[in-house]
């Protein structure tokens, strides 16, 4: 039986555009197994796990578990909970981190300021090297679980600190998929090699182009949007583009701007991915949309 990244990859579906939109990421220790709704299915209080799910709606700020690549035993609890927030804007992206006794503290926070780039002073700056977030909740499709655990096992062993398992970033069937901080670029159909061509090139202020599925920051025609300009210039700076969209009619039209002066103006329009697919592992065959730029045209530069 085909699973879903298999029948994805054989259908030659665009990893573009594919991104988990969010401004800001929260993102909580939590060891031991997590549930297909991980949040309220964990070892983490199920009442805090709501909460956080409720007060951070609409906010530009989304929630997920981290744990250390490894075994993930039932009684594995954590006396304190490593806590990581990270905005992703390309003008300014940071992380801040903090260790915590009670997770419910987290409660007290300002979502609307982080999913707006202030952290208040939050904790620490993160100092030293990218963080890699691979996808590992088997729970949720098996195939986070069978491609995404070795591709973290295997960056951990080869001497990547920063590593961790996180919950859902969407997108199973281009399994393994992996979220690196601080730029907040999404990546998918990893291997060990192109995972560690990722974080090099992060690491250098770059991101890989070949394997991103877009910068979690923007929405998705943005997102569709900064993937032709970088396609069309070789253009790999995490942070040399910015986007400003609007809606046009049935479609969007996102103006990219350089940090060099260049503009351009890309046309983005949303359709069902034909032939019908499942999006994740025992779900009936779907259409998820996928966004393509239907124009890309240079403007006089700034």
């Amino acid at each position: 039986m085909s699973t879903c990244t298999t029948l994805s990859r054989e259908l030659t579906e665009p990893l573009a555009a594919t991104a988990a939109a969010a401004t800001t990421w929260l993102l909580l220790e939590q060891p031991g197994p997590w549930g297909a709704q991980a949040l309220v299915g964990s070892h983490l209080d199920h009442e805090l796990g709501a909460a956080l799910d409720r007060v951070t709606e609409g906010t530009g700020v989304r929630v997920a578990l981290i744990r250390r690549p490894g075994r993930h035993a039932d009684t594995d609890n954590a006396a304190r909970h490593e806590v990581l927030i990270a905005h992703t804007a390309p003008t300014d992206p940071w992380v801040r981190r903090a260790r915590l006794d009670d997770p419910a503290a987290l409660l007290d926070l300002d979502f609307a300021a982080l999913g707006a780039g202030r952290h208040d002073g939050f904790g620490a700056e993160h100092i030293g090297g990218p963080i890699a977030l691979v996808c590992t909740n088997g729970r949720r499709d098996r195939c986070c679980a069978l491609l995404g655990r070795p591709l973290a096992a295997d960056l951990a062993s080869a001497g990547h600190s920063e590593v961790w398992e996180v919950t859902h970033l969407g997108g199973h069937r281009f399994s393994p998929t992996m979220l690196v901080l601080p730029h907040g670029y999404a990546y998918g159909r990893l291997t060990a090699e192109s995972a560690k061509e990722v974080l090099s090139a992060t690491a250098a202020g770059h991101t890989v182009p070949a394997h991103s599925r877009g910068r979690s920051y923007w929405p998705r025609p943005s997102q569709a949007a900064e993937q032709a300009v970088r396609e069309l210039t070789g253009e790999s700076a995490a942070d040399a583009l910015t986007m400003r969209q609007t809606a046009d009619g049935d479609g969007w039209t996102v103006e990219v701007a350089h940090a060099d002066g260049r503009r351009w103006r890309a046309t983005v329009a949303e359709s069902a991915s034909e032939p019908p697919r499942p999006e994740s592992c025992g779900k009936a065959p779907g259409t998820p949309s996928r966004m393509d730029v239907t124009a890309l045209e240079a403007l006089p530069a700034a």
